[in-house]
């Protein structure tokens, strides 16, 4: 049975850092391997897996949609037609199994730009359905979305087991969050478990701080250190999963997933 983590929170609080460091933990320490999902057209997760990225669904997507309009032009072919027969949905399941970007023990998925003009309620079936069936060979799916979630339910129709909701250490980033958390009762997917986690603490959680997150109706799961070292890789563009065993960044989210998955 594949399980589903997916990552939350508003822009510039760390959650693409912490799925790169949720992936390596699952990778060096769970039975199965592991699909990433960058759902976040803004967020780089391939460069802090070090995997290289060709292409993106967003790329494919526009692509067949070129191929289809074309077809409509050229010949007054249906909708569902490229050129050559092949149905859209072939189409997209060859194209998104070739451009995943493949690593020694995970693999990634990246969702790319958003959507341009016309109607993509069509294609974004067909994506999720070839997705969701790739996803299916894995042990563990982890999804970095967007800043919120409304378009969770775009990229799967998967449901998830552990949602992670990101905040930086202030009152409003708690805040961002706990709105972010409470989204999940309107996605078409069902989450079964949902936590917070605060970033870049310097310190122990001062008490305002504590006393509001005291009041979320999700659990905290746990802190993650502010590290000078995190920062060096950051700067340098060094891939995250190379950051060591023994760093605090590391050893905090390990703790987080052994708690979380035990």
């Amino acid at each position: 049975m594949t399980i589903t983590i997916a990552l939350a929170g508003k822009g510039g609080v760390g959650k693409t850092t912490i799925a790169g460091m949720v992936i390596k933990y699952l990778a060096e320490n769970q039975p199965g391997a592991v699909l990433a999902i960058d759902a976040d057209p803004s967020s780089n997760l391939n460069m802090v897996l070090g995997l290289a990225l060709d292409w993106t669904v967003g790329d494919i997507r526009e692509d067949m949609l070129s191929q289809v309009r074309q077809s409509l032009t050229q010949t007054g072919a249906a909708m569902g037609a490229l050129p050559g027969g092949i149905t859209k949905a072939e189409h997209l399941d060859y194209e998104i199994r070739s451009s995943l970007a493949e690593g020694d023990k995970f693999d990634l998925i990246a969702m790319g730009r958003g959507e341009g003009p016309g109607c993509y309620c069509a294609v974004n079936h067909n994506m999720r359905e070839v997705i969701d069936a790739i996803g299916g060979g894995y042990r563990y799916v982890v999804i970095d979305n967007e800043a919120g979630m409304e378009h969770l339910s775009r990229r799967t129709t998967r449901d998830v087991d552990h949602l992670l909701v990101v905040s930086d250490p202030t009152q409003r980033g708690i805040v961002t969050a706990e709105r972010i958390a409470e989204m999940r009762a309107e996605l078409d997917v069902n989450v079964t478990n949902a936590y917070l986690i605060v970033n870049r603490l310097m310190g122990e959680v001062p008490a305002p701080l504590q006393a509001r997150i005291d009041k979320m109706s999700i659990p905290l799961l746990g802190t993650i250190p502010a590290n000078e070292e995190l920062t060096e890789f950051e700067f340098s563009g060094r891939p995250l999963v190379e950051l060591g065993d023994q760093s605090p960044v590391y050893q905090a989210i390990a703790a987080m997933m052994e708690q979380m998955l035990a």
